[in-house]
């Protein structure tokens, strides 16, 4: 669980790092986190991207009440500014994180959805973002 946390922290660190951390040899990190990877609880090494230096300074959550689940799923993984598209239980179908450069974009995003279901939008102003979490024990 240590070794899992360390990688979440950092994904740069070296497997002599990690080892000095959780009291290990860098050859037992190295297969802990082989097998981490086998197993596919590490999915996958990814940057974390500051939005804003890269243009996009309007961040917003859109909630919508799909008309055609299929086509606006369809929609939000063609479209360049949503991040993340959650289908949820409830009284709506899908949330979408959008990010893109101004509020013009962003109600050409929402213009483009209407035609999958209503939208309903809120601007994010901040956000904290945990940057690991722990696993869950099993009993």
């Amino acid at each position: 669980m240590k070794i899992i946390e360390y990688v979440q922290k950092n994904a740069k660190m070296t497997m002599k790092e990690i080892a000095q951390e959780v009291h290990l040899s860098a050859p037992a990190v190295i297969e802990r986190v082989k097998k981490l990877e086998e197993q596919h609880v590490i999915e996958g090494y990814k940057a974390q991207i500051n939005l804003k230096k890269v243009g996009r300074f309007i961040q917003a959550i859109v909630l919508f009440q799909s008309k055609d689940c299929k086509a606006l799923a369809q929609f939000c993984q063609e479209h360049e500014d949503v991040l993340a598209c959650y289908r949820v239980a409830g009284e709506i179908s899908y949330i979408a994180h959008v990010a893109t450069e101004s509020v013009e974009m962003l109600e050409e995003f929402i213009d483009a959805s209407m035609e999958y279901g209503t939208p309903s939008t809120n601007i994010v102003l901040s956000f904290t973002k945990k940057e690991s979490i722990k696993p869950i024990k099993k009993s």
